[in-house]
């Protein structure tokens, strides 16, 4: 009632005042901010620099050197081919909500319709973010990153082992039946599935590594062991560039969780902060951890740490506090650093380069974390007053997506697999993929 009564005195001061009605006007167009712009520019140049080359340096240097340029090919391909699929449907299947109404649960709830495909709807001077800041697109390009990274994470799972041909098919129905609902229910807003249950994902825990890191075990079990494995030594060639990799994924990651507050704001500058924190603290952990049970720290596991860390964050980033982030990344560390080792050997499944250890358990850490520690009583910056209650809306959110992605993996990896053949022969497997596969070496005899 109170609105109305201004809304009227409004009316009738512009039918007395013509100036002041074109002020309101001229006040409620929305007005680019070049500041939040450039912010957004440069956030999305990292995220992309996270998949090209930081991803691609981390996972090359951990598989055989025979086998470096297959790995470093897939990220490549995956990265023209997510691109062309998001413009062609992918945005609309993700950020399309027509339909869609808050506490309404139908179609629109799971998947976006058609109404942003090829980009059609995307002008040159059309606006959007929180408040309508910067161009809408570099909000389709930001998310394009996100869409790209993630089915390439999952490479990790199989490598060494998969035909190209396949791994792209299963790129491009993957991300059509999975990454695309996922992240529609999570971030399309209201009448989203998972965003009216509350689930809070600021950057990508769920979407992007839950997401990632359950279809990577799927992946891992389907297409089975790399021959010998675990009896034969199957070290990494080349520790420098996962290093570099890792290195470069820290700093990508900034782009990654500040830039989801779609703003250059105070929201941007904690998310950095946390970032930072936890995965200092998860990278320190991993390192002790592994210094206790084996004797000597490592180098990959500090890098397997870092990433631990940078996954675990990501979700809870625009909602925990400091010593939130400290917590969380110190959890991560200790617990993915188990799981990517004992757990992997007691259980004996071949996840090549640890993509369930670290960004499926991450994410679920990380996922879990948020509903504690977003709690302003903890330290947080999230509307959460209930933490059990909330505690409760981040499992169901991952366990939610454990069993979507979980089932509809496994459907796409089988029909592919009845359809081509999902792994190369043991001869191509024995010599290498750099050679049976794109006739090239990465590395000199």
């Amino acid at each position: 009632m109170t609105l109305r009564k201004y809304a009227g005195l409004g009316a009738l001061l512009s039918l007395a005042m013509p100036g002041l009605a074109m002020a309101q006007e001229a006040a409620a167009e929305p007005t680019l901010n070049s500041g939040d712009t450039a912010w957004m520019l440069v956030s999305t140049a990292l995220v992309l620099f996270m998949t090209i080359p930081g991803l691609a340096l981390f996972y090359g240097g951990m598989v055989r050197a025979k086998n470096i340029l297959s790995v470093m090919m897939q990220c490549f391909a995956i990265t023209g081919l997510i691109s062309i699929l998001w413009m062609i449907y992918g945005y609309s299947l993700a950020f399309d909500t027509t339909g869609m109404e808050k506490g309404v649960t139908n179609l629109n709830s799971f998947i976006g319709g058609f109404g942003k495909a090829f980009l059609s709807s995307i002008t040159h001077d059309g606006l959007t973010g929180p408040a309508a800041l910067f161009p809408e697109s570099i909000f389709v390009t930001f998310q394009m990153t996100f869409a790209i990274i993630t089915p390439a994470l999952i490479v990790g799972a199989f490598a060494e082992r998969m035909k190209f041909s396949a791994m792209l098919v299963f790129t491009g129905a993957w991300f059509t039946l999975v990454y695309a609902p996922i992240a529609h229910m999570v971030w399309s807003g209201d009448g989203g599935l998972m965003w009216d249950w509350g689930v809070l994902d600021f950057a990508g825990g769920t979407v992007v590594h839950i997401n990632a890191g359950i279809a990577g075990l799927v992946a891992a079990l389907v297409l089975g062991k790399r021959k010998g494995y675990p009896t034969t030594p199957m070290a990494p060639h080349n520790l420098g560039y996962t290093l570099m990799g890792a290195a470069m994924l820290w700093i990508g990651w900034f782009g990654f969780n500040a830039g989801s507050a779609l703003a250059a704001n105070g929201t941007a500058g904690m998310a950095m902060l946390v970032t930072q924190i936890a995965t200092a603290s998860a990278a320190l952990a991993w390192m002790f951890a592994e210094w206790v049970t084996h004797g000597k720290p490592s180098a990959l596991g500090i890098a397997s740490g870092v990433v631990a860390g940078l996954v675990a964050i990501t979700p809870a980033a625009g909602t925990v506090g400091p010593m939130g982030a400290l917590i969380i990344g110190a959890v991560a560390g200790v617990i993915c650093f188990f799981c990517a080792t004992s757990l992997k050997r007691k259980l004996g499944y071949d996840d090549s380069l640890d993509a369930f250890g670290v960004h499926g358990v991450g994410g679920i850490v990380g996922a879990l974390l948020t509903g504690i520690f977003a709690a302003p009583a903890l330290g947080g910056f999230g509307a959460v007053t209930d933490i059990g209650g909330q505690l409760w809306i981040q499992l169901k959110g991952v366990l939610f997506t454990l069993v979507y992605t979980g089932i509809l993996t496994f459907v796409i990896l089988k029909v592919i697999d009845m359809v081509m053949g999902l792994r190369v022969s043991d001869e191509e497997e024995a010599v290498g993929l750099d050679l049976t596969l794109h006739n090239e070496r990465g590395y000199n005899m």
